[in-house]
């Protein structure tokens, strides 16, 4: 069994004034070849946006990008004529595809931002672009776990282009989560708030969590605690 923790604090960190960001994998002009990614999982960046701050519109190809906004609001605009705001409680999904424009930016005069920005390496190359939001607090929660994005799409989870299942969980004092994972599955599990216990080893807001040969991912002792869990195809 395979439990590699990347702390909080060891991750890479850019600040640019209007965003201060951590990344647990390489990215931009972090770059460290010991941290390229973990299965098909390429980006996980802890973004924090500074009011009226933001990305201009800027290109993507072929990969899978999904936000999951923890704090204040993410205002979107891409060249598929989409335009919306994405909150706590939802999920925004953009598969780049063949190629995609698009602009962020905290539209909020007074309040912070602060989202996961995701990559997933697709499993096909030269699809079609595409867009989707989806309000998860009203999926379903199965052993303490709400799946909100998945291959296949299943149970009102947004559809994404690889093998990847990401659940979300929020557990406080005696709540409790279980995944089970099959054989030859990789799993990540990332705090996004608060503190949680895995499998017995305690982490903390910030912190990332590798897990291969692992079959069983137990989550306990949450104080505060929202976490995204990823069951991957390796």
């Amino acid at each position: 069994m395979s439990m590699t923790i990347r702390k909080a604090d060891a991750r890479g960190h850019a600040n640019f004034g209007w965003l201060n960001a951590r990344h647990t994998f390489s990215f931009g002009e972090y770059h460290d070849p010991a941290h390229m990614g973990f299965g098909p999982l390429r980006v996980i960046n802890d973004d924090r946006i500074a009011p009226g701050g933001g990305f201009p519109t800027h290109p993507h190809a072929d990969m899978e990008i999904l936000t999951y906004v923890i704090d204040g609001a993410l205002a979107h605009k891409d060249s598929l004529g989409n335009g919306s705001t994405i909150r706590p409680g939802e999920i925004q999904y953009m598969r780049a595809g063949t190629g995609i424009r698009h602009s962020e930016f905290n539209p909020s005069e007074s309040e912070p931002l602060r989202l996961l920005q995701i990559w997933i390496l697709p499993a096909q190359r030269g699809t079609a672009p595409g867009y989707g939001q989806q309000r998860i607090d009203a999926l379903p929660v199965n052993n303490g776990l709400r799946l909100i994005a998945s291959g296949d799409g299943r149970d009102g989870s947004v559809h994404i282009g690889r093998d990847v299942d990401l659940y979300a969980a929020t557990l406080d004092g005696a709540d409790q989560a279980d995944l089970a994972l099959a054989p030859g599955r990789l799993g990540w599990v990332q705090v996004a708030r608060g503190s949680v216990m895995l499998n017995g080893v305690a982490l903390a807001e910030g912190d990332g969590v590798a897990l291969s040969d692992e079959t069983q991912l137990r989550l306990t002792g949450g104080d505060g605690a929202e976490l995204l869990v990823f069951d991957m195809a390796a």
